[in-house]
């Protein structure tokens, strides 16, 4: 989302535009953050259209709460902090409002192992953190609960998190479990989707710890030429 000397809060203004295009949030809803440092991130300000955004407008806040820049912080900037806090692996976080799988939040369900692509989260299944009102202490502590282990869980009658060491990965994550979220509810409506069973599950996440790597082990396949 940025070049190696920018500004890191274009990187932010670009992945919130990204949100924005990608259909994954409408309007000025959901958020977008960047860790700074290991006690402060980047946020986007609270309900500011993404079109309008520029680098500067970005805010950054501090673990103690105190914010800095020209406009207020998001008004879900706790559980960006507290994801920070407990998570060192997490270097962004993006929040959307993304439409099937806020209906699935809606309806308190979280999207479990009906395919193996759920395990790009991390886990078994994505889970879906109890209700809380927005902005809240309440939801930031349900949402960390929620991701234990996991890189993405939903909110109840609220959208999804997504984190990722870097904005690009977590955006990509928040476009995947709504492509999921898309795929179980039109399973549900042809019947109950067949579930798949912890053991290949596990198998699964084994497999994923590879997942996209130019170095992946594979004893039956052998590289030949480049041409």
């Amino acid at each position: 989302m940025s070049g190696r000397n920018s500004d890191p809060r274009d990187g932010v203004v670009a992945a919130c535009l990204a949100v924005a295009r990608l259909g994954l949030s409408h309007g000025t809803s959901g958020n977008v953050s960047l860790r700074r440092d290991t006690k402060s991130f980047f946020i986007s300000p609270s309900g500011m259209g993404y079109d309008i955004l520029a680098g500067k407008d970005i805010p950054w806040v501090d673990f103690d709460g105190i914010w800095h820049g020209p406009f207020r912080p998001s008004s879900e900037w706790r559980f960006h902090r507290d994801i920070y806090r407990a998570r060192a692996d997490a270097g962004a976080i993006v929040h959307t409002h993304s439409r099937h799988a806020t209906a699935l939040a809606c309806a308190g369900r979280g999207i479990p192992a009906f395919h193996y692509m759920v395990a790009v989260a991390g886990g078994p299944d994505i889970r879906c953190a109890p209700y809380a009102t927005f902005g809240s202490q309440e939801l930031s502590n349900h949402a960390v609960v929620a991701l234990a282990d996991r890189k993405a869980c939903l909110l109840a009658n609220h959208g999804v998190i997504a984190i990722g060491p870097n904005l690009d990965a977590a955006l990509s994550l928040a476009g995947e479990v709504e492509n999921l979220a898309a795929q179980y509810v039109a399973a549900l409506q042809v019947g109950p989707p067949h579930i798949l069973d912890e053991a290949e599950m596990k198998r699964v996440l084994a497999q994923f710890a590879t997942y996209g790597r130019q170095d992946a082990g594979d004893p039956d396949l052998k590289k030949g030429s480049d041409a």
